[in-house]
């Protein structure tokens, strides 16, 4: 079948191949577009006590076998923006690149898919959303699509096995059609697809049951936000700042950026400061809580870590080198630390190590290119963390 609306291989490389560009992306969405407020509260500013170690000099080898480097030669190669490391409930190493500041906020890409999946854990708990229903029960007008038919369950496991428009599948080129369709980026000449969240999930049709495979793709997560959206009555937004960001004592607020039609998107496209980044996992490695606060319920949070049987369990992020877990949109290494985090493109993170005692938050702009390796963050994190554990 040929598609509707076409954005080629050369198209979507263009200006993934210059940091500087990258950055620019990352440092200024809420100038480029339409965003909505995540309020940060009323509350006082929750500070984490410092404790600060000379990381900077600490040699680390991000491939096994090959040459160690000092972790700010690593950071510098890896086109760090900033990293915030917190072992023991104390921040021990904050370093800010290339002008960012504490107070700017930088585009988290898909670590905001795991701050849907938190949400929907935590409705599904509550019992106001449910598993084993399909999509269509709450957004009824997406019936016989792809993530209609799906249940809950699937979708939050990027279980969904779809094509769009009859095209053969293709995450990198899907992903960037989809920045197409919700005004990501410039669309080409005669562009007549999809021009909102809604309409590019219209577009998706099943080519395999529900559950088959491991298919990462941010239908799923803009699929879950309208059930949330539908369940709660209010926006991506607001909910997300009635049930954790305003209690977090976040520094700023956050923000979504929107799509033609004024909807969140809600797979990558959420902004905050990286100490704010480093609080909310913070809260999640203390169970939820800060002080005497419950914010998720700690079953929910001890949940995240434990992946259920199926493809989720062999899922391989972009630049991994083996498989690991996946569930409820957060990525679980199996490192027998309880360790889950969040990832997004261009170097974003937020790994929460609760057997280590470990927080990193971690903002970047590095390349996404076939030339260029992914930065073996991960790697970099868990010697980290091994160095601070003495």
């Amino acid at each position: 079948m040929t598609s509707p609306y076409t954005v080629d291989n050369a198209y979507w490389s263009r200006g993934y191949v210059d940091p500087a560009f990258v950055r620019l992306g990352m440092t200024r969405a809420r100038e480029t577009g339409p965003t909505r407020r995540v309020w940060r509260g009323a509350g006082p500013r929750w500070d984490l006590p410092e404790d600060p170690h000379d990381l900077d000099h600490l040699l680390v080898t991000p491939k096994a076998g090959g040459a160690s480097v000092t972790l700010t030669e690593f950071l510098a190669g890896a086109e760090t923006d900033a990293i915030l490391v917190a072992h023991r409930g104390k921040v021990v190493y904050e370093r800010y690149f290339h002008g960012m500041r504490p107070h700017d906020v930088h585009l988290s890409a898909s670590v905001a898919k795991s701050w849907t999946g938190l949400l929907a854990a935590m409705l599904l708990d509550e019992g106001v959303l449910e598993a084993d229903q399909p999509l269509a029960r709450y957004a009824p007008e997406l019936a016989g699509t792809a993530f209609g038919d799906a249940t809950i369950h699937h979708l939050l496991h990027m279980g969904t096995v779809m094509d769009y428009g009859g095209r053969p599948f293709c995450k990198p080129l899907e992903a960037q059609r989809y920045f197409a369709a919700v005004g990501i980026v410039p669309r080409p000449a005669g562009y007549t697809g999809p021009a909102s969240v809604k309409e590019h999930l219209a577009t998706a049709r099943a080519v395999a049951p529900p559950g088959t495979e491991f298919r990462y793709d941010n239908g799923n997560t803009e699929a879950v936000a309208e059930a949330l959206r539908r369940v709660t009555g209010v926006s991506l937004a607001d909910l997300w700042s009635e049930r954790v960001w305003s209690h977090l004592g976040a520094d700023e607020d956050g923000a979504y950026c929107l799509d033609s039609t004024g909807t969140e998107i809600a797979c990558g496209r959420y902004s905050a400061t990286l100490r704010d980044l480093a609080r909310a996992g913070e809260m999640l490695r203390r169970g939820g809580a800060i002080s005497d606060r419950q914010i998720v319920p700690e079953r929910v949070v001890a949940d995240l870590a434990n992946v259920p049987p199926g493809p989720a369990q062999r899922a391989l992020p972009t630049g991994a080198a083996r498989p690991i877990g996946y569930h409820n949109f957060w990525w679980v290494t199996g490192d027998g630390h309880g360790t889950f985090g969040a990832r997004g493109i261009h170097g974003q993170r937020l790994q929460v190590s609760p057997g280590r005692e470990l927080v990193i938050a971690h903002y970047g702009s590095h390349v996404m290119s076939p030339s260029v390796p992914v930065p073996p963050l991960e790697a970099v994190f868990a010697q980290i963390g091994d160095h601070l554990a003495g």
